[in-house]
């Protein structure tokens, strides 16, 4: 997430924090302890809140929690020279040793990039680059370079062996599709560590919960409205899930021709994807598959979209999504509208995405 976002964030945050109240003076009761953190931090404002058995255990946790968000960012980061990422980037045609961490990021990367056919791809970096989005000065490239800039953009190219990773000449990677998915998973497994059972991460905008709140009620999580961000569309109640959204409305442009460019760009043309989808929300226990699925997704469109979870199914079945149309439509998984967590709060038409066990 981006600065320009922090009070849409906010937004969707207000129902959380109502429902984080209650429950600390529910622990009190339980004999739980909650402490808190604000931190800025991978280019975004993030939350922590943990209930442990004490409040010197809560606080502990969060310390190291913010020390592991740190080590990440150290690693991850695109413009930090020291971070692997940059490192690879600065040896491409070379072979870069690579700690653990980024080594799982790649694997998941380039198995996202295979099965959504492409649309997933951390080599895309060059692109947004010379769009702008990751300076701020946005432009519509030149068509030529553009062209140049595509025939490096090819995950399969990325070779990965015995912790150490090789791209080829010209190619440049960036993880700002994963990061802050596999920080959420780092961030409940350390809590776990500490003895937690109850904790909520918001890393700006991607929503992790380790199960419930203290009460045994689920955490309340709002989605925006795509088409009015101030607004939130639904809302949905988790416990031990992520919920990660990618939409056109987060980090965008208007160009001279008038036009809407969003910073979610399919490596097929370089273009920002246009495929029918404003927004993609992924709820599920994987907090990076999320965040790399609510990218690919929405890329891939509607019905390569719907035909992707329903693959799912038969791996993993916990995964949900909903997709909100250009025509404003909302369309929700079928698990999970049967399972109740669901409740549209704005005036479009919900339609269910069925899962077709004869598939």
């Amino acid at each position: 997430m981006k600065s320009r976002l922090f009070s849409v964030v906010m937004c969707s945050i207000c129902i959380l924090l109502t429902g984080c109240q209650k429950s600390k003076e529910n622990s009190k009761n339980s004999g739980q302890a909650s402490s808190s953190l604000d931190l800025f931090a991978m280019d975004t404002y993030m939350n922590l809140k943990v209930f442990c058995d004490d409040m010197d255990t809560a606080k502990k946790a969060l310390q190291d929690g913010e020390t592991r968000i740190h080590e990440l960012e150290s690693l991850f980061s695109v413009t930090d020279p020291d971070s692997d990422v940059s490192r690879i980037n600065q040896n491409a045609g070379n072979f870069t040793e690579i700690h653990p961490d980024t080594e799982i990021i790649l694997e998941t990367a380039r198995r996202i990039h295979t099965e959504s056919n492409g649309a997933l791809s951390v080599s895309i970096y060059p692109v947004l680059k010379e769009w702008g989005f990751t300076t701020g000065n946005y432009q519509i490239p030149d068509s030529e370079i553009l062209r140049d800039l595509l025939d490096s953009v090819d995950d399969t190219q990325i070779l990965v062996q015995e912790h150490q990773v090789s791209i080829p000449d010209q190619m440049q990677i960036d993880f700002g599709a994963l990061a802050k998915g596999y920080t959420g998973d780092q961030l409940i497994s350390l809590f776990r560590e500490y003895g937690a059972e109850s904790a909520l991460i918001n890393l700006g905008g991607n929503v992790q919960a380790l199960g419930t709140k203290p009460d045994g009620n689920p955490w309340n999580v709002a989605v925006v409205n795509p088409f009015e961000p101030e607004q939130n569309m639904c809302l949905l109640q988790i416990a031990d899930k992520a919920v990660i959204t990618s939409g056109n409305y987060e980090r965008y442009f208007t160009g001279e021709d008038g036009q809407k460019y969003w910073h979610i760009i399919d490596p097929a043309d370089g273009f920002p994807a246009d495929n029918g989808l404003v927004s993609v929300t992924v709820i599920g226990e994987n907090g990076l598959l999320c965040d790399a699925l609510s990218t690919a997704l929405f890329i891939m469109g509607t019905e390569q979209a719907a035909a992707y979870w329903q693959t799912l199914q038969n791996s993993v079945s916990d995964m949900d999504m909903i997709l909100v149309t250009e025509d404003r439509k909302i369309l929700v998984t079928e698990t999970l509208l049967e399972s109740g967590n669901f409740q549209n709060l704005s005036h479009f038409p919900v339609e269910v995405i069925s899962y077709d066990k004869t598939d």
